[in-house]
């Protein structure tokens, strides 16, 4: 069938919905507005004010109101409208949802998931558009994804609510629109593994979400100068699938990593280190990262587009890389 990623995002939550009563959705204009990004849009009128539920302009309340129903046996998914104003509920998410089992000692499970728009390009300045995911990834006790593909914004909500523990779920806004064609029967997907969406010996690509798109673009293009990639869609960033990373990069002998998070602390430098940890001798290369620069994110286009991650700039690390040893 054809669809896009905002139509399978929906899709997803009408089938969590649909399989378990206690599957709940809840955030800032979720219902009768349909989704800040249409994402609900017309779940309201399916499922009822009782499973669709508007809330406050209050991310610590809502999101503290969700860790409270997950903690009663209920399956709450949580909608923040971007990442950026997650940033108003990091008490709840970190200090409670992320430690409440290892406090209660191993009592208490907190079975949420919290889904958020990150991202840039769009023009939406710096209070909507940065990509603080990598931030999360540091965090003990939670699961981080990272939907790129059709296939993957259909699949990964329901396993997420499978997981006892908190899940969080980061859409990137530039893939909302992104059309292509599932089959009909598609399904929960694995949320253990990164997936290897193109295979080469020249380097490895390694990114996820809403940067994959360019560096499969990037991969086609260089290509055509006889450099052949693997690409990497991480998919999870915490726990991160080391092992699928490491196979890649002992045969390939170069790296290249493509995160739209500033470069300082970034999982871009995680990755990188990681590499240099357990597959130093494989490396023919230094292991090269295209990341954002570091600054609040511009509202101008030109000057946005010129702090991003792009076509050309991941080409010309891919270029140093190989051209490192000769």
């Amino acid at each position: 069938m054809k669809t896009t990623y905002r139509e399978a995002m929906r899709a997803a939550l009408r089938d969590a919905m649909q399989r378990d009563d206690r599957v709940f959705l809840m955030g800032e204009d979720v219902g009768r507005y349909g989704g800040s990004f249409a994402v609900s849009l017309g779940l309201l009128e399916e499922f009822g004010p009782e499973r669709i539920r508007d809330t406050p302009l209050s991310e610590s309340g809502f999101v503290g109101a969700g860790i409270g129903a997950a903690l009663g046996g209920m399956r709450p998914v949580v909608e923040i409208m971007t990442v950026n104003f997650s940033l108003l509920a990091l008490d709840q998410i970190i200090n409670n949802a992320a430690t409440l089992l290892h406090m209660s000692g191993g009592q208490f499970n907190v079975p949420i998931v919290i889904r958020m728009t990150t991202g840039a390009g769009r023009q939406l300045g710096a209070q909507h558009s940065h990509s603080l995911e990598g931030w999360y990834a540091h965090i003990p006790g939670l699961r981080i994804l990272a939907p790129a593909t059709l296939a993957d914004a259909r699949g990964m909500l329901w396993t997420a609510l499978l997981d006892p523990d908190p899940v969080l779920i980061f859409e990137h806004g530039s893939l909302y629109n992104v059309a292509g064609e599932l089959d009909d029967d598609t399904g929960a997907v694995d949320i253990d593994k990164a997936a290897v969406l193109r295979q080469g010996d020249s380097l490895t690509l390694i990114t996820y979400g809403g940067t994959l798109p360019m560096v499969l673009e990037a991969a086609d293009q260089l290509a055509g100068e006889d450099i052949d990639a693997d690409v990497i869609d991480l998919r999870t960033l915490r726990p991160l699938d080391a092992h699928t990373i490491m196979d890649s990069v002992a045969r390939t002998h170069r790296a290249v990593v493509v995160d739209e998070g500033w470069r300082s602390g970034s999982i871009s430098a995680e990755i990188a280190a990681r590499i240099c940890e357990q597959a130093f001798f494989d490396l023919d290369a230094p292991v090269e990262r295209v990341c954002s620069l570091e600054v609040p994110v511009p509202y101008a286009k030109h000057l946005e587009q010129a702090a991003l991650p792009s076509v050309e700039r991941v080409m010309a690390a891919a270029r140093r890389a190989v051209g490192a040893n000769g």
